[in-house]
């Protein structure tokens, strides 16, 4: 075969359509569903997050993909989880609380989008205000106004005899220490005593309490 032939050859090969299977598999949208606490709590939460998806479209596998987490009550973990969705470039995460807002700063390098679903992100400075939230945070807020003096008020009158008052809450959440501040001065005023327990991992739950 002459040279002018065989570089016509080869030019017309590289000009035939590639079959299917070697075209390259376009990359879905992908979810990063960061969960605060396990699996087993979570549950009915990622079922009821993954039916409303495929209602609007998004089916697991075909035209987008979820990756799923559990930081089990642990912020660090969470921080580790937010730089692993960073590193495989996931388009953006979502989460139920504020708790991947808290990784996302400790990973400052990550700017991809972060979705939540409670929380208070003027009051914990994730947001400057609803209307205009700027940066890469948004999310749905959870309004708890006069809660702390309902909560007490509830207390009053299934229990009339109370008289101290213990209060447990996770000290990896801002949203949740200023509660329980607010629960402390509310009861207060009532005159009752207030024994506070911060916990910051499920471990650290009294026997029997254990959520899982």
């Amino acid at each position: 075969m002459k040279r002018r032939e065989f570089i016509t050859l080869l030019g017309g090969a590289v000009a035939w359509p590639l079959p299917a299977s070697a075209l390259p598999t376009p990359k879905l949208p992908t979810i990063g569903f960061l969960s605060p606490t396990t699996a087993s709590v979570e549950n009915h939460r990622v079922a009821a997050f993954v039916h409303r998806l495929r209602e609007l479209g998004w089916i697991e596998g075909r035209t987008a993909g979820i990756k799923l987490r559990w930081a089990e009550g642990r912020t660090e973990r969470a921080a580790e989880f937010v730089v692993e969705f960073d590193r495989q470039k996931v388009d953006f995460i979502v989460s139920r609380t504020t708790v991947s807002v808290l990784a996302a700063k400790q990973a400052a390098s990550v700017v991809m989008p972060i979705v939540f679903a409670e929380g208070d992100p003027v009051g914990t400075g994730f947001v400057v205000c609803l209307a205009s939230p700027g940066g890469n945070v948004t999310g749905l807020p959870f309004p708890q106004t006069n809660l702390a003096v309902k909560q007490r008020e509830l207390l009053r009158d299934v229990v009339p005899t109370l008289r101290r008052l213990a209060i447990l809450a996770n000290a990896g959440k801002p949203v949740t220490l200023r509660d329980m501040r607010e629960v402390e001065a509310a009861v207060g005023t009532f005159g009752l005593t207030v024994v506070t327990v911060e916990i910051r991992r499920i471990a650290n739950l009294p026997p029997g309490l254990n959520v899982e």
